[in-house]
């Protein structure tokens, strides 16, 4: 039977996004994402849980965090989990966990501060250097000449 590893964050970034450019071509981003939970305990206080998430983007998905992500951004997710393990220099077997990002959104408004709060860039998971897109305009439809026979 196949598995299922898929990932759904919303949150907001910790820092700007780390971007380290490789050998042939290869472009890789680090970003820190904290998911924040609000609930209320037995005694009708408000408690709120964060939860740190490594993120890692790769190629065109890099290049696009690097230029409009900034602390504090608010990013939808969609990625798998990755472990990796090492030996430190003690000689200490270590464990990290991230998550590969496989896609994104961004929410809110564009850093500039010149778009539509209400508009959202996808990166797409290809590792094709396309560039992005402007969003469209959301069109309007006059719906006052149809004819219909809804009740309401």
């Amino acid at each position: 039977m196949a598995g299922v590893n898929k990932v759904i964050l919303v949150g907001n970034l910790g820092a700007d996004p780390e971007v380290k450019y490789l050998e042939g071509d290869n472009v890789v981003a680090n970003l820190r994402l904290a998911t924040t939970e609000a609930y209320k305990d037995r005694n009708g206080n408000r408690v709120e849980q964060t939860e740190w998430h490594d993120l890692e983007l790769w190629g065109a998905q890099a290049k696009i965090a690097e230029q409009y992500l900034r602390k504090g951004s608010q990013i939808f997710v969609e990625g798998k989990i990755k472990s990796d393990t090492w030996q430190d220099e003690q000689g200490q077997n270590r464990k990290r966990t991230k998550i590969r990002v496989l896609s994104f959104t961004m929410l809110g408004s564009r850093p500039d501060g010149a778009s539509n709060p209400n508009e959202s860039m996808s990166a797409p998971a290809s590792n094709t250097s396309k560039p992005m897109g402007q969003p469209q305009p959301k069109q309007e439809i006059d719906l006052s000449d149809t004819d219909d026979d809804l009740p309401f």
